[in-house]
């Protein structure tokens, strides 16, 4: 396709240009002043006598894990304070045409893709067939067109693919519209799927809706965000804002309710300032073929993998080519009928972290990019630093242990003093502020409380999953830590299907994958205790995040954490307590329970013929 036709027409949106450059200017002057303002803190903390080495040392690293804090915290409060300020907080956000109700037919031909290899054969066909009942039931599932896109390698698994797909098109009054390919290889992986479908069938659609494997969409979200591309020409991506679904495992509850808020008001306040510049995370996103087609082809980077070969996280790449070649990626930033399931214990939590961080310090390599505009790379490089955080921040703790040991007289006897103390305070409400403040939003406002189950319940939740966060944070970033060492040594991590049903986990389990986060957080207290035990108190969230990791992992996966968390209502969403009609159909309602076991499910790699083939 000819690149310079694929471009927008439609000049309109020129005049917002300097509006939302000034919305940036002013986002970056409160991002760097808050940086400044906390790295002038530490450094007057330290100061009495001077700065010496390690003390200089000390302020640089914590002012390098400052950016995505701050970034955080000034989304979360924009978000927050966007409704309050403005009854058109949304299009003040999104500023597109055909933001109220609409009725009106589809009028473009719109593919919805299902990209997948080794996953739950059940799960996949079951939600994507949702998603074609629905539309069938609003009247509109004559516009689309349903295709499960395989790159399965696991013959077991493939077959129950296309058993079960095979059987979706007999009961199916238009089986046409129903398509199922399987690649013999995986080349590209994911984005090679979806550029393989670009290349055989893109031609024929004006509109794709990417869904993952474990993505639930109702039919009036679809026809929204369709309705919205068809309405609003220069739009090239529209990402919708994913929840999580209802969920029997507790890992699963807590952290999916903990996001759900954090992601709320964090979302809107970085559409307000990021605008057409928008991200895209891979599914539950419409994208308009044509310009896809012709401008988001991915590179192959250059030299080996695990930083080289195919790019892994290949969403925001395609964001970005998009954006630069002139069309609009904007995020959807309300709920509403676009779901996913999180992940149900601690080690699958991790699989798929440390799947994302791999693939986003790729990027590295993608700064340079040609045909990217600045805010292109801006969101790149943001990429990169939520995931380079990590090992900053445990530089950050080793240079204190050393400024102890070598640069303090009497460590022994040192304490945090009133300035320190406050710092420290001030810097763990910027890292819990999007999940404080959504939840204060929430309960605020009499009929968000009714809809998480009141008042009570959603604060108790609150309050679980601080908790709950404090000891994940510094679990997560120590296996962020040692990845990306490792990566930089050749070391990688494989991508395949991921587990999404609840589990029990093992002591031996556990420890087998969580024994490094143990030996630090007793390390780490050792070391203090030692050297200067007056600290210990402030750093007992990361020494017991790290100590307590293995029956950490444990608790969160027993079924019967799970059931005491369900009959007290403690971090129920919407979904659990008034289930819309799709997620009521596959079961994920209230009381969300694994679906029956089902020939063609991928093994668990901690199951022994699992382990066998890891």
């Amino acid at each position: 396709m000819n690149a310079k036709r694929s471009r927008p027409r439609d000049p309109a949106g020129g005049a917002a240009r300097p509006r939302m450059a000034a919305r940036r200017a002013v986002f970056a002057a409160l991002v760097l002043a808050t940086m400044a303002g906390l790295a002038g803190a530490l450094a007057l903390v330290l100061s009495e006598g001077g700065l010496a080495a390690l003390e200089i040392v000390l302020v640089a690293l914590f002012a390098l894990n400052t950016p995505w804090l701050c970034i955080g915290f000034w989304n979360a409060v924009i978000g927050v304070a966007l409704p309050r300020l403005r009854r058109d907080w949304l299009a003040a956000a999104l500023p597109l045409r055909g933001l109220g109700e609409d009725e009106s037919p589809v009028a473009s031909r719109v593919a919805i893709v299902m990209p997948v290899r080794n996953e739950d054969a059940g799960r996949a066909v079951g939600r994507l067939r949702a998603a074609a009942d629905s539309l069938d039931a609003a009247g509109h599932g004559g516009a689309f067109a349903f295709f499960l896109l395989s790159d399965t390698d696991r013959p077991a698994v493939a077959a129950a693919e296309e058993r079960l797909f095979a059987r979706w098109r007999a009961a199916d009054p238009r089986p046409d519209r129903l398509h199922y390919r399987r690649r013999a290889r995986n080349t590209g992986l994911k984005a090679g799927n979806i550029a393989d479908f670009c290349d055989r069938w893109g031609g024929r659609f004006d509109h794709m809706v990417v869904l993952d494997a474990d993505s639930a969409m109702t039919g009036a979200a679809i026809l929204r965000i369709v309705r919205l591309m068809e309405a609003n020409p220069r739009l090239g991506i529209l990402q919708t804002l994913v929840t999580g679904l209802p969920s029997a495992a507790a890992f699963a509850r807590v952290f999916q309710f903990g996001m759900r808020h954090g992601m709320r008001a964090y979302t809107l306040g970085s559409a307000w300032w990021q605008g057409d510049h928008g991200p895209y995370w891979g599914h539950n996103a419409i994208v308009r073929l044509a310009p896809f087609r012709a401008h988001c082809r991915l590179p192959r980077l250059p030299g080996a993998p695990p930083l080289g070969g195919d790019v892994l996280s290949h969403d925001q790449v395609e964001a970005a080519l998009m954006r630069g070649a002139g069309w609009e990626v904007r995020v959807l930033p309300v709920e509403g009928g676009s779901f996913e399931d999180n992940p149900p214990t601690l080690q699958d939590y991790l699989k798929r972290d440390l799947r994302w961080c791999q693939g986003n310090m790729q990027y590295l390599r993608l700064l340079a990019m040609p045909g990217v505009l600045a805010m292109g790379r801006l969101q790149l490089l943001l990429a990169i630093l939520m995931y380079a955080s990590a090992p900053v921040w445990y530089a950050f703790m080793a240079t204190g242990l050393a400024y102890f040991a070598f640069a303090v007289d009497d460590a022994r006897g040192f304490a945090p003093t009133g300035p320190g103390v406050a710092l420290f305070a001030i810097v763990l409400a910027l890292g819990f502020a999007p999940k404080i403040l959504g939840v204060l939003d929430l309960l605020s406002r009499p009929a968000e409380r009714r809809r998480y189950g009141g008042g009570r319940a959603a604060a108790a939740g609150a309050l679980v999953e601080a908790a709950f966060s404090m000891l994940l944070a510094p679990v997560a970033a120590l296996a962020q830590t040692v990845l990306i060492a490792g990566l930089f040594l050749g070391r990688r991590i494989a991508w395949d299907g991921q587990r999404r049903d609840p589990r029990r986990v093992s002591w031996r389990e556990a420890a087998g994958a969580l024994w490094p986060q143990t030996l630090a957080g007793i390390g780490l207290a050792g070391a203090l205790a030692a050297l200067a035990p007056g600290f210990l108190p402030w750093a007992a969230p990361v020494v017991l995040g790290l100590s307590l990791a293995i029956p950490f992992a444990v608790a969160t996966a027993r079924p019967g954490a799970g059931r005491a968390l369900a009959r007290s209502g403690c971090c129920a969403i919407p979904e659990e307590i008034d289930p819309p009609a799709e997620l009521r159909r596959l079961g994920l309602g209230a009381a969300a329970t694994p679906p029956a076991p089902e020939e063609g499910r991928p093994e668990a790699p901690g199951s022994r013929r699992g382990a066998a083939r890891a």
